[in-house]
């Protein structure tokens, strides 16, 4: 099993985005801060993230003796420093007078000055730039004891528009990206279908990235278009990242941003040395928890598998936000029950954006530890030292252990990307909304799950998962062929393995018809006036708005349409092939479908949480393990109080107390129980 790669400090992180350059005119904030720091149990700050300004004031003179000082008298205290590179902002005296370092948009206008995430990843000035000051910051700090971690950037590709530059050095650098992946125009014109509308391209300089006023509809361009966008992102991640290591070897991550559309985060996994993310679920904002836990949830299950090791919570907060609708605040207990929400995920840090609220600006009113009065004497501030002194008191127990699931959901970027670009059978495909609603079962019954791109291997698993996986990557379907013949156990669903890697429909037959061995014959989108249900198990579900008419080959019918033209037809199916079973689901259900059917897929897989038969509504259980210990971290999204039924004996790590039988646990709470494992 990997373990997380900060060395330096083997602990639970608590802390979060530090900004001391907003207040160095009042040296006072800074003592004030570490003093206030220590009281929250704070062992670890981000500095830096949006400095640049401050450490470079003009082209080529550096002022860092300020960064010195508070990376020196923070560690001094026992406080150790995660160091930005400065890129996620950038001054103006840069976009001023270099004008190519600012994005254009789509619509071939250059932005302005200002604004976060505004740097174009082509431009040889801004990367010469970058490498300036991130070779300066490390020679400065690269080997100070106190720092233990790089933050490369911030929330890359995160700007206000769409996060992506459409220059001509952008343009220029995409035609021979596409010249080195196709060779000839003649095999990207037969990968993009251009003679649809007689789009034929007959020379590079044709084509352009998509734009609203010109070609959008050819979706191959567009996928294209998006890939060799992330592709020049990790590439502008990897140039800082060998800018900062010219003296230092500490590792280096940059904060993701759950499902963020604009960037495939699986093609960082190999760059990154520990996952990041930014979490901010809209907790309250339902008529209960269960649906934003389950989205957190996801998410965390999501960046753990980057790496398949412990992750980082980069930041979240601990009160409220300041984008959304309703910035509701965090109600008692909620920011506690979540921060271990995310460390029974896998997660080795809680920390917030940000430590001290800003006094103007955009983000002044979002959530702090400190705010602008009373500073530590809020309430925020003594949950925040209250769960301080928790991750203090169990991390010795927990740091080693990480999730080791045995089921694996396919989330693949690109073949969201072609999804919601296919142009039918629905306008909106809704491809995390599916993912979701067939994810929420495990959620519900305990059950950790990996989640994982087409090119994982899949060997590490029993249960694999691959709601609407309408593209087939090469390899994929010979991948599952292998997994289901070898014992695994393998659930496809409507709208799957209809295109290829370009974006092409497959002729002639689907690629793991034999595996499945079922085939789609016609998609209906029905409306409320087509409602259809399925039976099942002597149940009757609902339908949703995509139904398939199955051809069956020797698949067997667990499920069938109840009427319409399709009443009798197949609706869920099972395959035996070779040692393994293949499930294929022809269309979307109601949720209480979903649960029953994976309840029945679980048990015949022999999966289950370890700790108990049947959770309550709103009680989830997440696992850490080593080779001697399980820890189970125990759920309450409910505002009231739970009892919750164990199967085993049980020591609570935080009292040493035994507990068997029953459990009662108070609202909004989390319990950390830990059984010892024979081998």
């Amino acid at each position: 099993m990997m373990k997380t790669v900060i060395h330096k400090l083997p602990k639970l992180l608590h802390g979060g985005d530090y900004n001391p350059d907003q207040w160095l005119d009042h040296p006072e904030v800074l003592a004030e801060d570490i003093e206030l720091m220590k009281k929250a149990g704070v062992n670890t700050v981000s500095v830096g993230i949006f400095a640049w300004a401050s450490l470079e004031p003009c082209e080529g003179v550096y002022d860092m003796d300020w960064l010195g000082e508070v990376i020196d008298r923070l560690y001094e205290n026992g406080i150790y420093t995660v160091l930005a590179t400065p890129t996620g902002a950038m001054p103006n005296w840069l976009t001023e007078k270099y004008e190519e370092v600012r994005q254009m948009g789509s619509s071939g206008v250059r932005n302005l000055s200002g604004k976060r995430h505004n740097f174009c990843y082509t431009s040889p000035v801004m990367r010469e730039k970058t490498k300036k000051i991130d070779m300066e910051l490390s020679r400065r700090f690269g080997k100070h004891p106190g720092v233990i971690l790089w933050h490369i950037s911030n929330e890359m590709g995160g700007n206000f528009t769409d996060g992506t530059c459409y220059c001509p050095l952008c343009q220029e650098k995409f035609r021979q990206w596409l010249k080195n992946k196709y060779k000839t125009l003649d095999a990207l014109n037969t990968a993009w279908w251009t003679k649809f509308w007689s789009h034929t391209y007959t020379d590079w300089s044709q084509i352009h990235a998509p734009a609203p006023h010109g070609e959008n509809l050819l979706h191959g361009l567009n996928l294209d278009w998006k890939r060799f966008s992330t592709e020049q992102l990790v590439d502008f991640y990897n140039e800082e990242v060998r800018a900062v290591r010219t003296n230092s070897d500490l590792p280096a991550t940059t904060n993701m941003m759950g499902f963020f559309k604009d960037l495939d985060y699986c093609k960082f996994a190999d760059s990154i040395d520990i996952a990041a993310w930014d979490a901010y679920p809209e907790w309250h904002s339902q008529k209960d928890e269960v649906d934003i836990a389950v989205w957190t949830a996801a998410l965390h299950h999501q960046f753990r598998s980057l790496k398949k090791a412990p992750f980082l919570m980069m930041e979240s907060t601990p009160s409220i936000t300041n984008w959304k609708v309703n910035n509701i605040q965090k109600r008692p207990g909620m920011h506690e029950l979540t921060s271990l929400q995310a460390i029974g995920l896998g997660s080795q840090s809680v920390q917030y954006f940000q430590w001290r609220k800003s006094r103007g600006s955009f983000e002044k009113f979002h959530g702090a530890v400190i705010g602008h009065t009373d500073h530590g004497n809020t309430r925020i501030f003594r949950e925040v030292s209250r769960l301080g002194k928790r991750l203090h008191d169990i991390s010795d127990e927990i740091y080693d252990t990480c999730n080791q699931p045995k089921t694996a959901f396919v989330f693949d970027w690109e073949n969201w990307w072609a999804l919601e670009d296919a142009a039918g059978p629905k306008k909106e495909m809704a491809y995390v909304g599916t993912f979701l609603s067939h994810y929420k079962p495990f959620w519900e019954m305990g059950i950790d799950v990996d989640v994982v791109p087409m090119e994982d291997d899949f060997k590490d698993y029993q249960l694999v998962i691959a709601p609407m996986n309408y593209m087939y990557k090469p390899e994929y379907a010979e991948k599952i062929r292998r997994f289901v013949r070898e014992g695994g156990t393998y659930v496809a669903t409507y709208f799957s393995g209809l295109v290829d890697d370009t974006d092409l429909c497959f002729i002639d037959r689907q690629p793991l018809d034999d595996v499945l061995g079922v085939s789609c014959e016609e998609i209906d989108s029905p409306n409320e006036f087509y409602k259809n249900h399925i039976l099942y198990n002597g149940k009757k579900y609902d339908t949703g708005d995509l139904c398939e008419v199955l051809k069956v080959a020797d698949a067997e019918t667990l499920a069938v349409y109840e009427k319409d033209y399709y009443g009798g037809y197949p609706a869920v199916t099972v395959h035996t092939y070779g040692k393994g079973k293949a499930y294929y689901m022809a269309c979307r259900t109601e949720e209480a479908f979903l649960k029953d059917f994976y309840g029945d897929i679980a048990a015949q897989c022999g999966l289950e949480n370890g700790l108990t038969d049947r959770l309550p509504y709103g009680v989830t259980v997440s696992r850490r393990e080593n080779d001697e210990k399980a820890l189970y971290f125990v759920q309450n999204f409910n505002p009231a109080p739970v009892t919750v039924w164990l199967k085993g004996c049980f020591e609570n790590i935080e009292t040493g107390e035994s507990v068997s039988g029953i459990l009662q646990m108070s609202g909004y709470s989390c319990v950390i129980l830990k059984k010892q494992i024979e081998r």
